[in-house]
């Protein structure tokens, strides 16, 4: 009898995170939810099946996740994949952001992906697979919604995955990461209340809208699966044809 793949989704209580643990779920996997959000993560976890699971905590928290990842691996048996979509966006204008929000953005986008990665790697085995969520912002610098905090975050996110990528080979894990473009999510729901902004964002991309959810989770689906075997430290832009890098 073949046991199902395992995953665990950071960020699961909504937007990519909540897509893709649903997604993989319809794949066959069994999936650990994780997200500070407990009543939201719960909701998620339960409406994908029973067999799967929620566990509250901050990944920015390091003594949490150690704990919250033991946890998962045991519910689950095992643990064959990762996606960490956890994170925060962030708006504030280049002038006036301080350090204090600097941090906090760091914490969770750029610590709770490292933090996430480690605590994984230290349950897989060889076949492992690992899929950090960036941004185009982390490419681009910025430009769409978020601004500096964010776009120098999700940049670094985008150099901790190839850093992981080069010290988990030998373990025979791959590591790789997604660059969505706008997406609709909960995330940016408030700044794409503002029509104008909304029509500019989606006009710098050649299919001229943003993305849903369910298809970043596709693309994330992907790079988690056997089917992208020589697929590693690579990243996964899926913009719409914004960047066209």
């Amino acid at each position: 009898m073949t046991h199902p793949r395992t995953a665990i989704v950071t960020g699961a209580a909504s937007g990519i995170g909540a897509a893709t643990a649903g997604e993989l779920a319809a794949r066959g996997y069994r999936v650990a939810c994780l997200d500070r959000n407990g009543p939201g993560v719960r909701a998620v976890a339960a409406g994908i099946g029973t067999q799967h699971v929620a566990i509250e905590v901050d990944v920015a928290d390091e003594t949490a996740v150690v704990a919250a990842f033991a946890d998962a691996v045991k519910a689950l048996g095992g643990l064959d994949a990762l996606v960490t979509s956890a994170g925060v966006a962030e708006m504030t204008p280049f002038m006036d952001l301080d350090a204090a929000t600097f941090r906090r953005v760091y914490d969770d986008n750029v610590i709770g992906t490292f933090l996430s990665i480690r605590e994984a790697a230290k349950h897989m085995r060889s076949g492992g697979r690992i899929c950090t969520v960036a941004s185009v912002a982390g490419l681009r610098g910025g430009g769409l919604s978020g601004t500096a905090a964010y776009a120098a975050s999700k940049g670094a996110v985008l150099a901790l995955t190839k850093s992981a990528a080069r010290a988990l080979a030998d373990r025979g894990i791959a590591v790789n990461s997604v660059a969505p473009g706008a997406t609709m999510t909960p995330m940016i729901a408030h700044v794409f209340a503002d029509v104008a902004h909304r029509r500019r964002v989606e006009s710098m991309s050649v299919m001229n809208r943003a993305a849903q959810a369910d298809e970043i989770a596709r693309a994330i689906a992907f790079l988690v699966s056997p089917e992208a075997s020589y697929v590693d430290g690579a990243t996964l832009v899926a913009d719409g044809g914004l960047c066209m890098y």
